[in-house]
């Protein structure tokens, strides 16, 4: 199966599974490039995406990437991919896509290495501050973000602050992303015009809108 087949019957499974859930693609994580990240209250969850097409050859590092940035992780493959669990770690789960089903062969555990500092980092900054006053905390102007994350952990716990966090991911607001690619583009159109710069500001990170219902079934 290809990757554009694989990505509708997932997002059937998670709008089933998970109910409300907010899908990200294509997120940079680390020096890995996500293929889906879905968030749900108190947890953030990866998905590796290996087609019919691909090979395992990028895999080790993203694992590494993907074990630090989610709660859980799963790899996401078509039948072909007989062998995946050889390539991941016994606590990643395991999901197969044909053109009926989504079978989870394997639920994913806890990643042992998930750090919540770089889980933050995804936040917007003003996400971050309205964690800041709901937590009690001053805005701190001018603070390092890993002196924020540390005073907000030992404020509130670890536990607390997670389910702050994805709730402002699941919350996201993106029409103020693409408010400040246009003021960004505008500001870049009037210096490419003075300068003769043809560069051009590209937007790497979106969200996909909840799939509509097919007919696969989910099986588990």
């Amino acid at each position: 199966m290809l990757d554009k087949d694989i990505r509708e019957p997932l997002f059937d499974y998670l709008d089933e599974r998970y109910g409300r859930v907010r899908i990200i693609e294509e997120k940079i994580i680390g020096k890995s490039r996500a293929d889906v990240i879905a968030i749900i209250k108190g947890l953030i969850i990866g998905f590796e995406i290996k087609s019919d097409n691909d090979t395992y050859t990028r895999l080790a590092g993203q694992i590494k990437d993907y074990d630090r940035y989610c709660d859980l992780n799963y790899v996401v493959v078509g039948e072909r991919h007989i062998h995946v669990s050889d390539h991941v770690p016994d606590y990643w789960g395991i999901i197969y896509v044909n053109d009926e089903n989504v079978i989870v062969e394997r639920d994913a555990s806890v990643s042992p290495k998930v750090r919540l500092n770089l889980q933050l980092s995804l936040l917007w900054r003003n996400e971050l501050l309205n964690i800041q006053l709901k937590e009690g905390l001053p805005r701190l102007m001018g603070t390092r973000r890993s002196d924020i994350y540390k005073r907000l952990i030992d404020t509130a716990g670890e536990p607390t602050i997670k389910a702050d966090m994805t709730l402002e991911l699941m919350d996201r607001d993106y029409s103020l992303w693409n408010k400040q690619t246009v003021s960004i583009k505008k500001k870049r159109s009037s210096l490419s015009k003075a300068s003769g710069d043809r560069s051009r500001a590209h937007v790497t990170n979106y969200i996909s809108g909840k799939s509509s219902k097919g007919k696969r079934k989910v099986k588990k």
